[in-house]
């Protein structure tokens, strides 16, 4: 007699067996998708400078008008796919992204492309969660991790290769080929959306579940106000009273989302959770990081290409050892950290970065790529291989086992916001130096991270590229410090096994 209690049955889904592999194969496309265009956007924003005649403003506002909406609308987006679907919710993400990746591969004006990877931003919120959600939901748990490893793999080699390729593109092509980054996204789109809908049954929504749209609003409220204010319309810096109108309004906007968050039957940011030292640190530590991450990687390719002449392949070139030791070394650091803990991986690798964007700073009047840059990429990537997986570990043991994908949903939308608010800041700052730094040259049609239409006389072309180095120091400086104070802020809240143990509060 077969006992069906003696053995355990296999975990059923909602996607028949010979039709998971269409899931995994869509989900790799879609991520690809949100890879490259981020990965090689910082690359591309040069071409797109002198290509569109965008201001530095400009290229800020082209980076966060994504980053707003799939910052703000992320964990909307992940609560919606259990609302009406996931394959439905991830479907129609899909949709938006490649629609709006088509109208900017086609912008006219920089007006024209900030509207439009807004409008990606908000299909990227629905298109993200879901990549990951719907292998998690198609496949059994038995067969889980080595389909998760699959997506995975993928994922890093897109993140490594696409911006090589979107560097040699852009070099042997010329400007105008930044908008081929936007529409490679046609093609790997249409598959997935094809396979998504023709391939992978309908799951099973929850009709019970409810979205936060309040809050959702106001933290999109908030955000926009605040980088409005950070940042200035998409022409021109924002005045003083400007940027204390926007910012005041967006803190306002900030403390009513706070307020409707811990009183609402639903929220998306169960705040009960920062109560707990461990998750809030880790919070702290992400936006600490990933802020000074964001910015390094938007400012220094400019600074490469538009202020010393690199040429976009070059620059790609010197970013692909992060890549590459992300992916080689994550692996080992999570196993260390199952050793030590979190706590003292994440403190060693934020020091080591901090250590890296330092020497960026002292060694950028060298303006060499290989000598002054590529050493502490290098360096860079090895701090953040230390980091990755062991923050990974540190927020989900953070918290109860039933609320792990909420807890890495609030951990991706902080790496988000900061991020966006990166960009936003670091824009100012680096113009503000930028023309101080020129002096008597400042009346000149010169700008900072973007070569002269014209050729300069010989002093006014030494003048920019001082003034250009002089703006990405200071940028490197003020970012190494944000990533020591994430080693501060590891060492002081999450667990530590060597000597002293300290656990999540």
């Amino acid at each position: 007699m077969n006992d069906s209690k003696g053995a355990a049955a296999p975990q059923a889904t909602f996607c028949p067996a010979h039709n998971r592999i269409y899931v995994l194969v869509a989900a790799i496309l879609a991520s690809s998708m949100g890879f490259i265009d981020g990965s090689v956007l910082s690359i591309a924003t040069p071409a797109i400078r002198s290509n569109l005649g965008a201001t530095l403003a400009d290229a800020q506002w082209i980076s966060n008008a994504y980053m707003l909406f799939l910052a703000s609308l992320l964990l909307i987006g992940g609560a919606a796919g259990d609302r009406f679907g996931l394959r439905n919710v991830f479907a129609i993400g899909i949709v938006l992204f490649v629609v709006a990746s088509l109208v900017s591969s086609l912008a006219p004006d920089p007006g024209f492309l900030i509207y439009a990877r807004s409008v990606q931003g908000v299909g990227a919120a629905m298109m993200v969660p879901g990549s990951l959600a719907i292998i998690a939901k198609a496949y059994p748990r038995e067969e889980r991790g080595k389909a998760i490893g699959l997506w995975s793999a993928f994922s890093s080699l897109t993140t490594i290769l696409g911006p090589v390729i979107g560097g040699f593109v852009l070099t042997v092509l010329g400007e105008w080929s930044w908008r081929l980054v936007f529409a490679i996204n046609l093609p790997l789109g249409g598959i997935a959306l094809a396979l998504l809908l023709l391939r992978v049954p309908a799951d099973q929504p929850e009709p019970g579940r409810r979205l936060d749209w309040i809050g959702g609003a106001l933290i999109t409220a908030a955000l926009l106000l605040i980088a409005l204010g950070l940042t200035g319309t998409g022409g021109n810096a924002p005045l003083p009273s400007q940027m204390l109108l926007y910012c005041g309004a967006g803190l306002i906007a900030l403390l009513a989302f706070l307020w409707w968050e811990a009183r609402s039957s639903a929220p998306m940011l169960p705040l009960h959770h920062f109560r707990r030292a461990a998750f809030s640190g880790a919070q702290g530590l992400t936006f600490a990081l990933y802020f000074a991450l964001a910015a390094i990687s938007f400012f220094l390719p400019m600074t490469m290409i538009g202020g010393w002449g690199v040429t976009a392949a070059e620059a790609s070139i010197v970013f692909l050892p992060l890549g590459i030791l992300l992916t080689l070394l994550s692996s080992y650091a999570g196993k260390l950290a199952d050793k030590v803990g979190p706590g003292p991986m994440i403190t060693a690798g934020s020091a080591i970065v901090a250590l890296a964007f330092a020497l960026m700073g002292l060694f950028a009047p060298l303006q060499d790529p290989w000598l002054g840059v590529l050493p502490f990429t290098i360096l860079m990537g090895l701090g953040m291989s230390a980091v990755v997986s062991p923050l990974s570990t540190a927020v989900m043991t953070s918290v109860e086992d039933r609320d792990t994908g909420l807890a890495s949903g609030v951990n991706n939308a902080v790496a988000r916001v900061a991020g966006l608010l990166a960009v936003a800041l670091m824009g100012g700052v680096a113009a503000f130096v930028f023309e101080r730094a020129l002096g008597g040259f400042a009346e000149l049609p010169i700008f900072f991270g973007m070569r002269p239409d014209q050729p300069l006389p010989a002093d006014a072309e030494a003048a920019r590229l001082a003034a250009n180095n002089a703006a990405f120091a200071v940028i490197a400086y003020a970012n190494a410090a944000l990533a020591l104070l994430s080693a501060v802020i590891a060492w002081f809240t999450q667990e530590n096994t060597i000597g002293r143990r300290r656990r999540p509060a």
